[in-house]
């Protein structure tokens, strides 16, 4: 798990003191591109237009501040104020969405060079531009100083694409429901800073140009525009040397409430506006360890420090940053999704928290390449936002990622399998402990292995299995349209979640697949109970030679897993109703409050955990091969059949 920064504020004056260079590059710059190609003309402003010599340029100028007093425009380069006054289908005046997006690019082309300067001096680069503009840089340091000119021009393009994309979200109602694509971009330069700002400026004029032919379109194109540099110029960086210093920091912008995270891109703390039915937890029959489970996780949730970004249970190992929840159709994955969306938007209006639910479905499929793994993209960033409590769901992973070498998924479902997975436990995946992702499925040995294996918690989703559940289920879907007697049933006593927990893990004190029944009941005659590391870590090696897909991932999830149980105690529901009690205690004070109801660790959790784990392996494998093996029974049956018609026509 990474942890979090150092946090640098980085000074109103210092981004200000590049109000002026940033405007001039607004307001017209010659760029001859050394590897985009023009796609549209320049935009001009002293030309007259061909309708009687009627100066193109509108008299009328704006009062918005720094975006008057236009100087000469020159009639060939990059006049982005030109172009951007041009999307409006001909409005002699500068409309507010124009202005917005002006102003906003301003204020991210300034941000950037402060953010820039800030690198300059963690580094040598400030030292060695001062000996090269002297003429003192020696040849020794001159590989040096390209390495660091071009990370210091990957920073200044991302943290300008970054704030651009931030600003303008807060005016995104303007833009309506406009969607804009932007293909890749090559006019990146990393020579230096000011080429590469000019480069991406160029590339933005063109996409202003072809995208933006009304001023709806405007907000969307420079957005799309922004979201494209962002992935283009992380890609750069993961191979780019000498972006320690920019990396081991994060950066915050007060007035704007925008913080740098390294190439991670900023979202605004706006909550989802939900409009599912939600569920409480009486209201979930049966299906005891993944209820009690998700009860426990929406209060981890709440206890996410946002001064600190963090989350004490993240610190402490006892946190489910993944999660997945398998069951036969009609169990109650749906039901589990709403209870966990319900509980954590009640707790968060309370605290007065965003909260913000987000569903990765089958729509974000596309056929267009390359668009599936950025709707991959944008919903786990969404999620991620450390502004915000985030729960992402993926119901019916099996139909969204596709399993790798499997030529029935399309290219689309392979992007996403391959962006889930590098979010999950990536090298770059920071779990700060503010948002969880559940995947669901009614076919889960259908999911990718490593994908699958990526989910450090596993809810079983069985539905409804004793005499009273089924009570219980009917007495609930049944309504209160009706005078039928209950009888002598006690409605929803067999749903009391601590003594159901506590019967749900006590079956898994022996595995319930058979096969690894087996391997149990082997390695116990051999060894006896399972009371030692050494004992236990003999079992696990058992496991591994029944079944290889048990790897040291499979180890780490089981010993995640353990941890939860230490931590098997929910927040007081106190703790959530009076937020003085708990939520607006400090990140000191909250990780001593958790300590304090921590309980030890036992033989016999270990055990459970090992086996329920591997029960759900076991599972997902076996249904895999018994899959695999009607196929082929299938396409043998259809192939004998074929002979057997064939022989016919032939006699």
């Amino acid at each position: 798990m990474s942890v979090a920064k150092n946090l640098m504020e980085i000074r109103e004056q210092d981004i200000r003191s590049h109000y002026e260079p940033a405007f001039q590059l607004l307001e017209g710059f010659e760029h001859h591109p050394r590897i985009g190609k023009a796609r549209a003309e320049a935009a001009t402003s002293s030309d007259a237009s061909a309708r009687g010599g009627i100066p193109a340029r509108r008299a009328f100028r704006s009062t918005t501040p720094g975006l008057a007093s236009r100087r000469t425009v020159r009639k060939e380069g990059v006049d982005l104020i030109a172009r951007i006054e041009a999307a409006d289908e001909g409005d002699p005046l500068v409309s507010a969405t124009q202005a917005s997006v002006l102003s906003s690019l301003r204020r991210a082309i300034a941000t950037a060079h402060a953010v820039s300067d800030l690198y300059d001096e963690q580094t040598a680069l400030g030292a060695l531009k001062r000996s090269n503009l002297d003429g003192s840089l020696e040849a020794g340091k001159k590989a040096e100083f390209g390495e660091l000119l071009a990370a210091s021009s990957l920073i200044l393009l991302h943290v300008f694409a970054n704030m651009s994309a931030f600003l303008l979200a807060a005016h995104s109602g303007e833009a309506g429901d406009h969607e804009v694509e932007v293909e890749d971009l090559k006019e990146i330069l990393t020579d230096n800073p000011a080429l590469a700002v000019k480069g991406a400026l160029w590339e933005l004029d063109q996409v202003v140009a072809e995208k933006a032919k009304a001023e709806a379109d405007l907000i969307p194109a420079v957005t799309a525009f922004m979201e494209r540099l962002m992935e283009e110029v992380s890609i750069r960086a993961q191979s780019a040397a000498r972006l320690e210093a920019f990396l081991g920091s994060s950066f915050r912008v007060e007035a704007d409430d925008f913080q740098i995270d390294g190439f991670t891109p900023a979202t605004r703390a706006r909550s989802t506006t939900l409009t599912m039915t939600f569920k409480k937890p009486h209201e979930v029959v049966g299906n005891h360890i993944a209820k009690y489970q998700s009860l426990k996780l929406a209060k981890m949730l709440m206890a996410y420090d946002f001064d600190r970004r963090l989350n004490p249970f993240a610190e402490l190992g006892g946190f489910i940053f993944t999660f997945m929840g398998d069951g036969k159709p009609g169990t109650g994955k749906t039901t589990l999704i709403q209870m966990i969306a319900g509980l954590l938007n009640d707790y968060c209006q309370n605290a007065g928290y965003p909260f913000r639910y987000e569903n990765l479905s089958s729509d974000s499929i596309d056929s267009y390449q390359g668009k599936s793994g950025q709707n991959a993209k944008a919903f786990i960033r969404a999620v991620l936002d450390p502004h915000v409590i985030g729960f992402g769901t993926i119901d019916d992973i099996d139909q969204i990622a596709g399993k790798r070498g499997d030529r029935q998924s399309s290219a689309g479902q392979q992007e996403v399998t391959a962006v889930l997975m590098e979010s999950f436990a990536g090298a770059n995946t920071v779990v700060r402990g503010n948002c969880t992702f559940g995947m669901f499925s009614n076919y889960p040995e259908n999911v990718d292995d490593a994908l699958r294996q990526r989910a450090g918690a596993r809810f079983l989703v069985d539905g409804p299995q004793t005499r009273e559940d089924y009570i219980d289920i009917l007495h609930l879907l049944l309504g209160s349209n009706h005078d039928i007697p209950v009888g002598s049933h006690d409605l929803f006593a067999a749903q009391e979640i601590q003594s159901a927990v506590a019967a749900s893990y006590e079956q898994h004190s022996r595995p319930q697949e058979e096969q690894l029944a087996r391997v149990f009941d082997r390695a116990r005659d051999a060894i006896g109970e399972l009371d030692t590391i050494e004992k236990m870590g003999a079992y696990l090696k058992a496991i591994q030679e029944a079944d290889e897909r048990f790897t040291g991932r499979a180890i780490k999830n089981i010993t995640d897993a353990v941890k939860v149980r230490a931590m098997d105690f929910e927040l007081p529901d106190e703790w959530m109703e009076n937020t003085e009690l708990f939520l607006q205690k400090d990140y000191d004070t909250k990780l001593a409050m958790i300590r304090e109801l921590t309980r030890p660790i036992t033989p016999e959790m270990v055990v459970q955990e090992i086996n329920r784990y591997a029960d759900s392996e076991f599972r997902y494998g076996n249904a895999s091969d018994e899959a695999a093996i009607d196929a082929q029974v299938k396409e043998m049956t259809h192939l004998a059949a074929a002979r057997e018609r064939f022989a016919g026509k032939e006699g």
